[in-house]
């Protein structure tokens, strides 16, 4: 029955694909309110429950495949040199995110400050897939794009200590097993950059070549075999995922470009069939059990924990304020925030089931907002659309004919668009513009 779920509705997301895609109308939304109105409560043809292994096993894959390609979109180069703005994100932004989420759980739920520590260490990655259209739209500034992206594929790993550390105190142990998690944390990074680094090797040897219709199963490859050392070993796997990405990006272009089509393609079936099954899990009993200051907790935790902690990082950074607006708001709960949540729900800590309810209405209430907004935000910075129809018209009709310079084709081209020919003797100037489409502002890259 799931299968058949699945099946049915994601013949109905590729039908409305097109429409998704220039209107507020998301399929991450239409995959989580399916899954809401097949499961317990409602249809009841989907029937999980938060324990049930497929639910656990989906959420990682997800997170696992969307980190792997998230990874492949930059290289170490574009890391290094476009580090600032991530780097603030990460370095004030995470921490000051789980600080305000925790002190919302502590003062409006009322848990213990462990408890408060710990689903703020959760609730603090995030995740741009649920914001897509603006991520991928290239009419987005880039760094903007770029820090967003960056941001969301390295916090999920960084958070994940914090979530060990404050689990084992919410638990009372002693022994945080800080060698442990440091063991994981290497073991992850070393299989995330060698495991690539030895196939794209391999293959550049005379010895081995891969044809054109097995060049895109070579990323495929690589990301099964790193996650199944990653697993073997118990490596941070998610780690692993984003070092093994960028690895590809920056030792193995060609591979990037054959797979990147390919990939993204299953990052998403993982995501869609994880946002289905968790979906059936927010059943109308299980939001019933969530008392009203979780609600509230919910709500402050997406409108103010962020956009606080990133207004304070940014402090000073020379991002305009339609920039810094839209990285304080595009700050949605995904997938990692489920796995850390069930590895919570997993662990038998006292407070371990409200820890759970409040991550998935948080979750629920993030995509539902952030998924249905990124095309209209995406929108505000489309510098056509703030330019009024009327206004190439308008200058075209009052414009004065000019007298004793001919008319060449370049000429008819630029009155054409209702812009000013340029003097001759501007010709050095323009020149060195050509390139950048007769004169106009050429985007600025990553910054």
């Amino acid at each position: 029955m799931l299968l058949l779920a699945f099946a049915g509705v994601l013949l109905l997301a590729v039908l409305v694909s097109a429409l998704a895609k220039r209107t507020i109308l998301s399929t991450a939304v239409l995959f989580l309110v399916a899954g809401f109105v097949l499961g317990q409560g409602v249809t009841d043809v989907i029937r999980v429950d938060a324990d049930t292994p497929i639910v656990g096993q989906l959420a990682e894959l997800a997170l696992f495949a969307v980190l792997f390609t998230d990874g492949m979109r930059v290289g170490w180069n574009d890391l290094r040199s476009a580090w600032r703005l991530p780097g603030r994100a990460l370095g004030w932004g995470l921490p000051l995110t789980l600080v305000v989420t925790a002190a919302a759980a502590h003062w409006i739920v009322g848990l213990g400050w462990a408890e408060s520590l710990l689903i703020g260490a959760i609730l603090s990655p995030t995740d741009p897939v649920f914001a897509s259209a603006l991520v991928g739209n290239e009419k987005v500034p880039a760094r903007l794009r770029h820090l967003l992206n960056v941001e969301s594929g390295v916090n999920d790993g960084l958070a994940l200590p914090f979530v060990i550390v404050f689990l084992a105190v919410a638990r009372g142990s002693e022994d945080l097993h800080l060698g442990e998690l440091g063991l994981e944390i290497g073991l992850g990074l070393a299989i995330g950059v060698v495991v690539p680094l030895a196939a794209i090797l391999l293959e550049r040897s005379r010895f081995f070549s891969a044809s054109p219709a097995y060049e895109p199963l070579n990323g495929l490859a690589i990301g099964l075999l790193v996650l199944a050392l990653a697993k073997s070993t118990h490596a941070n796997l998610f780690l692993a995922a984003f070092a093994a990405g960028i690895t590809v990006a920056t030792f193995g272009p060609r591979q990037r470009a054959a797979f990147e089509h390919f990939g993204e393609n299953i990052a998403e079936l993982f995501k869609l069939a994880a946002l289905l099954v968790f979906g059936a899990l927010i059943s109308p009993a299980f939001l019933g059990e969530i008392s009203w200051p979780g609600w509230v907790f919910a709500i402050v935790a997406i409108f103010l924990a962020r956009p606080i902690a990133l207004w304070i990082s940014f402090l000073r950074s020379g991002l305009d304020m339609r920039e810094q607006a839209a990285a304080m708001w595009f700050g949605p709960k995904g997938f990692a925030s489920v796995v850390y949540g069930l590895l919570v729900l997993e662990s038998g800590i006292g407070a371990a089931d409200e820890i759970f309810h409040l991550v998935a209405l948080t979750i629920v209430i993030s995509i539902l907002l952030h998924s249905s907004t990124d095309v209209v935000v995406a929108r505000g910075f489309d510098e056509e659309a703030e330019t009024p129809h009327w206004h190439g018209v308008l200058r075209r009709t009052i414009r004065p004919k000019r007298s004793g310079r001919p008319h060449s084709p370049e000429a008819q081209e630029a009155d054409a668009a209702g812009l000013d020919r340029p003097d001759r003797s501007d010709a050095g100037q323009t020149a060195g513009r050509s390139d950048t489409g007769g004169g106009s502002t050429p985007r600025s890259g990553p910054e």
